[in-house]
This record gives structure tokens, C-alpha cells and sequence, in this order.
């Protein structure tokens, strides 16, 4: 993990962190929090293949540096048995303490803090270029091959593993149809014309299998 490190404290020193000591911790308490063994989707995988996608499309955001720790922040808390936003609203707490404690101009910690918090629902005004290169990075895995997609969803079941299954289809299918119904799945003109079009066939098909 020591190149993922290297890509925290790069995207920590471009946002303004200048002591390499509470970076290095800040960065550490994170991978920790994403190696938590109750995880099955929200990994470290998952993490690396959000930075992957704002790294090929930084040139999308003013700020992908900011970008690149709300990524970092966004599932860092992660119960499963949260109700509503409360991790996306925790996590969005536990990003100002650590980015504080490594000295972040106060703008910056807030605008981490709102970019995580959009994760909640994935709703991106399209001129927000810092909020949709997160929101496309994050929900990337939805326009992934069927097979992946496949085992996508059948790790997020595992996580809900407390879930009777009849619940769990009902909730599953709340969050699949309110994905379909956002006004634009992706906002990055590039990943619109590519993703949009398997995601909702990947999102339609397993709606379909969650039906009675």
C-alpha cells in the first residue's frame, strides 16, 4: 500500500498540508478504516478505483486535488446498519477533523466536507465540475461489464447480510430506481456517451431479478 500512501500525501500537499507527520497519520487512520473486515464492496479496491477514474479525468475539475481527498473520505465511515446519509454525514465530519489537524485552509475543509456529503445521493449540479468528478468516480462500477456488476451487487448484499431478503429487495430497489431516475447518471461529457447506456442496462437487469 506504500503507492497509495504516496497518493494521499500528494493530493494532502497539493490541497496545502505542509507536515508530512499528521499526513502520514491521517493517511494511515483512513486505509485502516477502509480495510475494516464488515466491508465487502466499500474496499480499498473501491477507493483505488475512484482515484483511478479522477486521476484520468482531473482535467474535468478546477480542484481535482480536493477531488482526490473527498475520495478518500467519502466511505471512511461505513456501518451498514446506519439509516439515511449518517455515514456520508459522518464521514463528512470525520474528513474536517482530519484535514484540520493537517493544517487545510478552512475553504478547502468545507469543500471536502460538501463533496462528500453529495455522495449521499449523487445529485451534481453539471457545472459543479468538483462534485461531478466525484459522483461519476464513485458511481463508476455501475456502467462496469455484467459479470462485475454482478459480483458489485452481490458484495453490497453481503454487507447487508442482516438484511432479511425480503427487506433487502425492497431497499435495494429504492436505491437502484432512484439511481434511474437521476436526471443525469454521469456528468462528465466523455463518461455520459460511454457509461450511461450499460449502467442503466446493469441497473434495469438486476431491478428486474429483485422483483417477486
Amino acid at each position: 500500500m506504500t503507492g497509495l500512501i504516496a497518493r494521499w500525501r500528494a493530493a494532502a500537499r497539493a490541497a496545502g498540508a505542509v507536515d508530512p507527520a499528521p499526513v502520514d497519520a491521517a493517511g494511515a487512520e483512513l486505509l485502516a478504516r477502509w480495510r475494516e473486515p464488515h466491508r465487502h464492496y466499500h474496499t480499498v479496491a473501491h477507493l483505488v478505483a475512484v482515484l483511478d477514474v479522477i486521476d484520468r479525468y482531473a482535467s474535468t475539475a478546477r480542484r481535482p486535488d480536493l477531488v482526490r481527498l473527498a475520495a478518500w473520505c467519502h466511505d471512511a465511515v461505513y456501518d451498514p446498519r446506519a439509516s439515511g446519509d449518517r455515514n456520508e454525514r459522518d464521514s463528512a465530519e470525520l474528513a474536517d477533523a482530519l484535514l484540520i489537524g493537517l493544517g487545510l485552509p478552512a475553504a478547502a475543509v468545507a469543500e471536502v466536507n460538501r463533496l462528500v456529503l453529495l455522495t449521499a445521493g449523487h445529485m451534481v449540479d453539471p457545472a459543479d465540475t468538483e462534485g461531478a468528478l466525484l459522483c461519476d468516480a464513485d458511481l463508476a462500477v455501475l456502467a462496469a461489464p455484467p459479470q462485475e456488476y454482478d459480483r458489485y451487487a452481490a458484495a453490497i448484499r453481503q454487507e447487508y447480510a442482516h438484511v432479511p431478503e425480503p427487506d433487502y429487495r425492497t431497499a435495494r430497489a429504492q436505491v437502484l430506481t432512484a439511481l434511474l431516475a437521476l436526471p443525469t447518471l454521469y456528468r462528465i461529457p466523455a463518461l455520459a456517451a460511454h457509461w450511461t447506456h450499460p449502467a442503466h442496462t446493469n441497473l434495469t437487469r438486476e431491478l428486474t431479478h429483485l422483483s417477486p
